[in-house]
């Protein structure tokens, strides 16, 4: 029984080991398992990964930037759409191609003028290649894209004809009265002008799109697959008026041609709004070949010169110091103070303040600065601190410079500084600067922003509009603003600018003739400047114009060189520009509508310009538009009240249209 026992428990010790080492042996295998699995299937996501990697690739959609305008609605630049043509060979059935490739050798040989057998073996050879993602033809417009797509093969589709389109978007200049220079660029990397200035309202949101590896240097687009669309760019409308820097532009080039010159710029702004209408930079390239290649109004600080003696004798005027009854003897017209010679070139005697202006009196001007400013130069200095002439201008335009105007703080401070400071000297100033102050006077004192943009819009909807900003709400006392008024009228009508005085035309302005670079050696080299406002009455626009190195024996002064550029734009522009406005008289008529009945009306965009449409009735419009190649989004029914773009805007292929319609 003992050895009975002794068995059984020798038995059972050895079944207990043997399902330990059973139950060990399998949770190994489960554990090998279980690995194996994990290894494969990380191995599945490494390579599935890596094929990924190597044969698509998320490629980036272009958004189309927004159009810069003028104030009138006409296109400064635009970005247009082009076509690039891919052929897909692979999906070309054999019978389709060998059916119809002469007569599309034929349609290429005559769309691009080149043989049909330069087509047919080039395109034989891709055949045979089979190749997925063949470059046609690049960089087409719309008109070229419409043409090619009908032609044989290509017209039945991506699927069957294997005609791939990529679109791709170039930006454009689309007028010619405007320089380069003044539009501007923004290439990613340099910013300039009113391109550079509105780049981050112009510019969209790109979007993103799946690519396909075909070969090893050619990805074909999914289309079809997780595209996020991109978000084109708003639109921006400028203050530039086409038709006003046209005048400016043709005046001033031809004066700069006259008195061969180096360079010259015209700045014209509103009065009431401060909204800058032209702004025109041309430079010599060659004997009389100018170009707008750059904005020296904005990144060019001069020496006024003479322009500035408005700005120093209304400080004195609004002091208090000087008013109609001052007069200052110039004696000789020659004058030394504190060992600097001043001198005049217009006679000498006796001057009223309006003399001194009129006659452009270096040795007035000092005389009446230096008298009341010289033992406190910093009240003097603190109304060009007021008036925003120590400070960089806030604009939206990329490269203003900040004016520099000694002051005692500064080493080159000396006894005569301040009557250097006072007819134009020993200050920097950018003309737009100038301008600007100029305007505030016509403005009644009220100093104005300059304002580059008039409005933004994105899909026909306004979204911003500006409004005049002012940045000195009172230059000087009202009496000040009237007294330096009368001076400036008088300045054009007997004074140095008398040249272009008419009396169809009340104007206001100050010549101004700075010599530069007058411690070098060699030939005098001369800025000839007007500035001033029109008509003097009731101003509507502020010029300034500044020519620079005419040729000193055809003439430098600012009366003989730029007072006439300011006569031509103030005559041209001032045509459409009404001091008095008849009020209509309204007659309050009884109109029997049931007897009214709408006529068939027709419209068409003859000439790229868009029709006027307000008023017609919707319903008969838009698909007249829509059967011209316009797309037309609208709102309401009946009558349209709203368009957008204006009547008269030159329209572009594909563009689209917005209408309101009444309810």
């Amino acid at each position: 029984m003992a050895v009975q026992n002794e068995f059984e428990n020798k038995r059972k010790k050895t079944l207990r080991w043997g399902y330990f080492f059973a139950g060990f042996v399998f949770v190994l295998f489960v554990v090998f398992v279980t690995r194996i699995i994990i290894l494969q299937n990380t191995n599945v996501q490494v390579i599935k990964d890596d094929y990924i990697s190597k044969n698509y690739r998320e490629a980036t959609l272009k958004a189309a930037r927004g159009n810069l305008y003028a104030a009138d609605g006409s296109i400064l630049a635009t970005t247009v759409m082009r076509y690039d043509v891919y052929l897909d060979f692979k999906t070309i059935k054999d019978s389709v191609y060998s059916n119809n490739i002469g007569d599309l050798s034929d349609s290429l040989s005559k769309m691009f003028g080149k043989p049909r057998s330069y087509f047919r073996d080039r395109l034989d050879q891709q055949k045979k290649a089979k190749n997925q993602y063949y470059a046609l033809v690049k960089g087409l417009d719309f008109d070229e894209y419409d043409r090619i797509r009908k032609f044989p093969i290509f017209k039945k589709g991506k699927n069957k004809g294997g005609f791939i389109i990529d679109r791709n978007f170039k930006r454009e200049l689309a007028t010619t009265q405007i320089g380069s220079g003044t539009i501007g660029m923004d290439n990613g990397v340099t910013k300039s002008g009113l391109e550079g200035a509105f780049s981050k309202y112009l510019t969209g949101m790109d979007g993103t799109r799946l690519e396909q590896r075909v070969n090893s240097s050619q990805w074909k687009p999914i289309d079809y697959w997780k595209v996020k669309e991109p978000v084109d760019g708003q639109d921006v409308y400028t203050t530039i008026d086409i038709r006003i820097q046209d005048i400016a532009s043709s005046a001033l080039e031809r004066q700069l041609i006259k008195f061969e010159a180096e360079h010259g710029t015209v700045v014209v702004m509103e009065v009431a709004t401060g909204k800058v209408r032209a702004l025109v930079n041309l430079r010599r390239t060659e004997p009389g070949i100018y170009v707008d290649a750059y904005n020296y109004a904005l990144k060019d600080n001069i020496e006024p010169g003479s322009t500035f003696k408005t700005i120093s004798l209304l400080a004195a005027m609004d002091d208090g110091f000087i008013d109609e009854n001052t007069t200052v003897n110039v004696g000789n017209g020659i004058w030394t103070y504190a060992k600097q010679r001043i001198s005049d070139g217009h006679g000498g005697g006796t001057y009223e303040i309006s003399d001194v202006l009129a006659k452009s009196s270096n040795v007035g001007t000092a005389k009446l600065i230096t008298k009341y400013y010289a033992d406190k130069p910093q009240v003097f200095l603190d109304h060009l601190k007021r008036w925003k002439l120590f400070d960089k201008m806030d604009i939206e335009l990329p490269g203003i410079t900040k004016p520099k105007i000694v002051t005692p703080e500064n080493k080159r401070w000396n006894a005569a500084t301040l009557a250097s400071i006072s007819y134009g000297y020993s200050s920097n100033i950018n003309l737009l600067q100038l301008t600007t102050f100029y305007n505030g006077i016509a403005n009644g004192g009220n100093m104005l922003k300059p304002l580059f943009i008039d409005k933004i819009m994105k899909d026909g909807k306004t979204i911003f509009e500006a409004k005049p900003e002012t940045i000195v709400k009172k230059m000087a006392s009202e009496k000040a603003i009237k007294m330096m008024t009368s001076a400036l009228t008088k300045a054009v009508e007997k004074g140095t600018a008398r040249s272009i005085f008419t009396p169809n035309l009340k104007m206001a302005g100050k010549t101004g003739t700075a010599r530069f670079e007058y411690w070098l050696p060699g030939p005098m080299k001369y800025r000839a400047s007007f500035a001033g406002f029109y008509p003097s009455d009731n101003p509507k626009y502020t010029c300034y114009v500044m020519v620079s190195e005419p040729n000193v024996a055809k003439g430098y002064a600012g009366g003989t060189v730029s007072a006439p550029v300011f006569k031509e734009i103030a005559g041209k522009t001032f045509l459409k520009t009404p001091q008095n406005i008849e009020k209509e008289l309204l007659v309050d008529k009884k109109v029997d509508l049931s007897r009214m009945i709408e006529p068939n009306v027709k419209v068409a965009v003859n000439g790229n310009q868009m029709p006027k449409v307000v008023g017609l009735i919707g319903k008969n419009i838009i698909p007249q538009l829509e059967n011209q190649g316009f797309r037309v989004d609208y709102k309401g029914v009946g009558r349209i009240k709203e368009q957008f773009p204006s009547e008269g805007t030159i329209m572009n292929k594909n563009q689209r249209i917005y209408l309101q319609l009444q309810n």
